[in-house]
């Protein structure tokens, strides 16, 4: 064998045993290390990587849930409810507040004062002119909700009267035509609840004069809910005087506009007298008929009855009201003739005539 061709064996024999040895001297451990060293100072000359954030959970609320379409087949629906809604709440309260009913001088968050003299000619004519009068007034301070009442008659306030004097009661005064001043006098405080188009609630303190003075509280609540085409109302008082002793008034309304100057309105109304045991009852049927910014008329079917000795109708009423604004936003006169058939009578005809001279003041006036 030549000697070149021992040297070419023995050369990768020599190369193999270098590599082996530089293995040994040197682990590869060590050029990973070196490896990642190098990777570490080529990632420090780039831009920072922002850290990985693990997804949290989302709550839902009614801001952060998927949202569906606005609109429904039920869209249409509910625009009309809420125009005929608000529509019969706006013209059954300016008819409240044009004829001075009660109503409004119970519910108005404001300052109402109301002056009377009625003078009533035929059936249950006393001969007398009644002086009627109350005042319900707003404490500013107290953001409307304490009332300072003053009033003629308390006990006369715990229905809600169409109109003062309308269908009035039979009295034993003198026959005489001088204004007869009321037999008494109440003071009170009234505590109400924040102002809310569906609920009202109140109550009142007070203490009726003359001497001795004699207290009484009466608590009121009334709820209001339209019904398509219709309005509900519902009202619930408790009261009690030291001449009636405890009672309750229910009432039930249901308004509907026949047409824009014309408003439908039935009044089912019980009241209930702890210590008579007697229920007193009436139902009415109305109409009110705006004729223009100054004129308005009524018209009225009204039933009255008692539960005890037993039920039967005490008297049955057909009247037409005229009213008429006199003069700027206060003053008005009502000329009322009416058709009675008390049982007092045998249900006969006993026709009356009503008149009625009225200062109303409020926030509007």
């Amino acid at each position: 064998m030549t000697s070149i061709a021992r040297n070419s064996i023995r050369f990768p024999r020599l190369l193999s045993g270098l590599l082996l040895g530089i293995t040994l001297q040197f682990p590869p451990d060590l050029f990973g290390d070196e490896l990642a060293a190098s990777q570490v100072l080529q990632t420090d000359t780039l831009e920072p990587q922002p850290a990985l954030q693990t997804p949290q959970p989302v709550l839902l609320t009614p801001q952060t849930a998927p949202q569906t379409s606005k609109h429904d087949s039920f869209d249409s629906l509910e625009s009309s409810r809420d125009y005929m809604s608000g529509k019969i709440t706006s013209f059954a309260s300016y008819l409240d507040r044009f004829f001075g009913g009660d109503r409004h001088y119970q519910e108005s968050n404001g300052t109402v004062v109301q002056l009377d003299l009625t003078k009533l000619n035929g059936y249950g004519s006393d001969h007398k002119v009644d002086f009627a009068a109350r005042a319900n007034l707003r404490l500013p301070v107290t953001e409307g909700r304490l009332h300072l009442l003053l009033e003629t008659n308390p006990e006369a306030n715990i229905t809600d009267r169409p109109i003062p004097g309308l269908i009035p009661t039979q009295g034993t005064a003198l026959n005489t035509n001088k204004v007869v001043v009321p037999g008494s006098l109440a003071l009170a405080a009234r505590v109400s609840t924040p102002e809310s188009d569906v609920w009202n609630f109140h109550t009142d303190w007070g203490i009726k004069f003359p001497i001795p003075p004699k207290p009484f509280v009466r608590s009121r609540a009334s709820f209001t809910y339209p019904l398509s085409e219709w309005q509900l109302k519902a009202t619930q008082s408790v009261y009690w005087f030291n001449s009636l002793g405890v009672g309750e008034t229910s009432q039930l309304d249901l308004d509907h506009i026949i047409s824009p100057p014309l408003l439908f309105r039935t009044s089912s109304i019980v009241t209930w007298l702890k210590d008579t045991q007697n229920f007193d009852m009436s139902e009415a049927l109305s109409i009110f008929h705006t004729v223009n910014d100054r004129t308005a008329l009524l018209y009225q079917a009204n039933a009255t009855g008692i539960s005890n000795p037993q039920y039967q109708m005490s008297d049955f009423v057909v009247l037409v009201l005229y009213r008429y604004r006199m003069h700027q936003q206060w003053l008005y006169f009502d000329l009322s003739p009416q058709l009675h058939f008390p049982r007092d009578r045998q249900y006969h005809i006993s026709p009356a005539l009503s008149i009625n001279l009225e200062m109303l003041l409020d926030e509007s006036r």
